[in-house]
């Protein structure tokens, strides 16, 4: 049975990516350490126009991927390759997204505009989205106002950096450390750098490492211990709890 359900699951995902996958060869995800203010980090750079950039969620019958390598297994079958992946923001208990949710252009969920507790609900929070050959982390009312249509995106909360400004509610004193996961964009929307950190960081750290090191002046954070990273090119295949969206990047093997 469940060798019947990887098969159709990585139909699912193959039929919906071959004409992108087709239309040039693949490119390596660039990753790295990187360290800043005394933490480390492992820093994963996306250029969107030649690597295939994308959200995950669930397989053609309804199930949570759940786990990197379960996505893996089924792209493996169909002769493609996740050489890049992380956690994508908050969810609830049944993997479901907790806010806008958008994948190859269907929405599952809609955006989520109002404060409300814990870290997604700290305003201003924000979206990635990926368009063609370009992806953006925009703050949630900017994207209200006058959003592009994603054909993938993901909301997550708080925005680390806005407009190259970090949030406001971030304290250079915090106490509140944790591992930490987050991506910046560029300006011109070519480069999404993905980070996750390699030591317990405050928000106000983290915020900085996209602004003063990566000079990104749009930055979102999408996770906090749960964070977790796939990147089989420096042998880095984390391990953990059942994961909700997934961010990533797919190429031929």
């Amino acid at each position: 049975m469940r060798a019947r359900g990887l098969a159709a699951a990585a139909a699912f995902v193959v039929a919906t990516l071959g004409g992108l996958l087709a239309a040039g060869p693949a490119h390596a995800v660039s990753c790295e350490g990187v360290e800043h203010d005394g933490n480390r980090y492992t820093v994963c750079t996306v250029r969107p126009a030649r690597e295939t950039l994308r959200t995950f969620l669930s397989s053609d019958q309804g199930s949570p991927w759940g786990q990197f390598s379960s996505l893996e297994a089924a792209l493996q079958m169909q002769g493609l390759h996740l050489s890049f992946g992380m956690n994508a923001g908050m969810y609830h208990e049944d993997r479901a997204p907790v806010g806008y949710y958008v994948e190859d252009g269907e929405e599952t969920m809609r955006v989520v505009p109002n404060a409300g507790p814990g870290n997604f609900g700290l305003l201003p929070n924000g979206i990635l989205c990926i368009r063609k050959n370009r992806a953006d982390v925009i703050e949630t009312r900017a994207f209200l106002k006058d959003g592009p249509k994603c054909r993938y995106a993901t909301q997550s909360g708080p925005m680390l950096v806005i407009d190259g400004a970090l949030h406001p509610r971030f304290l250079p004193d915090s106490s509140s450390r944790y591992i930490r996961n987050g991506v910046g964009t560029s300006s011109d929307g070519k480069r999404a750098v993905f980070a996750i950190s390699e030591n317990a960081v405050t928000f106000h750290e983290f915020a900085r490492l996209f602004r003063d090191e990566l000079k990104l002046p749009q930055a979102l954070f999408l996770d906090g211990n749960v964070s977790r990273l796939w990147a089989p090119a420096i042998s880095r295949r984390d391990l953990g709890r059942t994961l909700g969206p997934i961010v990533g990047v797919v190429e031929k093997r």
